[in-house]
């Protein structure tokens, strides 16, 4: 004898046919408030605002560059930069370049691959170590790969590989990858999943699709959240991640937040806690470039929401929270680039929660590859193009 849920029979069952309908509208709305689903609300999405002319001066600082990827300033006031096609090059206070700088690495410079992100030790002044990220060809095709070396006079000096994304595929699209330094010393490196293996952001035993935290040598700390489960790669801080091309510090909390590729819609800004499943490809709020519906949905029980998502995207690459002088009205805002369209877009956040966006630079029609604050507060971005530039922005009233 089938057993009736006592609960909807109480609500539909005695009532005259004319008052079902209504009860059962109760009714659905008393199996959603307890589904799994009801206490996982929808991510804020944003209003998409249009352009506006911002308080800024933008110059040209430098140009000639080849599709430059990632800026980081040194010590005496010059800068490196990475031209994609696996260059390394030193930029003088002046703006001027210099020859390809020795001791870099054999890139996979094909697609989206080729020499990726550049930062410095925090002990810089004292071990002149560079550490760079780019997309390395072997076995089975490419993966991300982190070497660093010594900066002398004519480039990186005694150049190691410390760490491989495992592994490798072929394929030349979504290699992440920005590279953050931690107060302990430890680092972030963001990963891509390779564009046609997505299912493997799911999978612990592999790096594809996910967030590592490694030492300076490459090995895994021990306090990583999956060091010592079986199975899983002991360097993974997060997982479920698609293609994180921007990524930083919050300046007070020291969580890393980041700003994650979608497919067509479903750009994602994330607060990145460990061992924590950010959910693709089984949840977007984009779909497939064909149209298809992705995975199962927006949201899944034991998958993180993001902070905010973009629909349409803004191709993020390249992201600072701003602490400087130059700009006080924009302090603690998020400021990351956008390839396409091609902006510098703003987020107010209050309470870790995004309470406005601007954006600024439309007229430019340019797809903004990195966005750096330098010490005095100005910020500096880069230029994806075959002739790309380095942008120097400060405030339009200064002179």
């Amino acid at each position: 004898m089938a057993h009736h849920n006592s609960r909807a029979w109480f609500l539909t069952g005695w009532l005259p046919h004319f008052g079902r309908d209504l009860a059962k509208l109760a009714l659905v709305g008393l199996l959603i408030q307890g589904s799994p689903f009801a206490a996982q609300a929808q991510a804020p999405r944003s209003p998409t605002p249009a352009p506006v002319k911002g308080p800024v001066r933008v110059e040209t600082f430098a140009k000639g560059l080849e599709h430059p990827w990632g800026l980081a300033f040194l010590p005496d006031g010059g800068m490196l930069v990475t031209e994609r096609p696996g260059r390394l090059r030193r930029v003088e206070r002046d703006g001027r370049l210099s020859g390809p700088l020795a001791g870099v690495p054999k890139v996979f410079a094909r697609g989206q691959g080729g020499l990726l992100d550049v930062t410095l030790s925090p002990e810089f002044k004292q071990d002149r170590f560079v550490y760079i990220s780019y997309a390395e060809p072997g076995e089975g095709g490419a993966g991300t790969a982190v070497a660093r070396g010594r900066l002398g006079e004519g480039g990186l000096e005694e150049t190691r590989v410390i760490w491989r994304q495992e592994p490798k595929v072929s394929g030349s699209n979504h290699w992440g990858s920005r590279i953050v330094f931690r107060p302990d010393g430890t680092l972030f490196v963001t990963l891509g999943e390779r564009f046609d293996y997505a299912e493997r952001a799911q999978d612990l035993s592999v790096t594809l699709g996910k967030i590592i935290r490694i030492n300076p040598d490459g090995s895994a700390p021990r306090d990583n959240p999956f060091a010592g489960r079986y199975g899983a790669r002991p360097e993974i801080w997060s997982y479920g991640h698609r293609n994180v091309q921007a990524a930083t510090l919050h300046p007070e909390t020291g969580e890393l937040w980041t700003v994650e590729h979608g497919a067509r819609g479903g750009d994602e800004l994330n607060r990145v806690a460990p061992g924590k499943n950010y959910g693709w490809p089984v949840i977007s709020y984009g779909v497939h470039y064909s149209g298809r519906k992705i995975g199962e949905g927006t949201a899944k029980p034991g998958m993180e929401q993001p902070v905010y998502y973009w629909d349409p995207v803004i191709a993020p690459s390249g992201m600072v929270f701003y602490t400087g002088k130059a700009f006080p009205d924009w302090k603690g805002s998020v400021l990351i680039g956008s390839l396409n369209p091609g902006l510098l877009v703003r987020l107010v956040v209050k309470d870790g929660k995004v309470a406005k966006e601007e954006r600024y630079l439309g007229d430019l029609r340019e797809r903004i590859r990195d966005v750096r604050q330098a010490a005095e507060g100005s910020l500096y971005l880069l230029t994806d193009a075959g002739n790309g530039r380095i942008l120097r922005i400060t405030p339009a009233n200064r002179r």
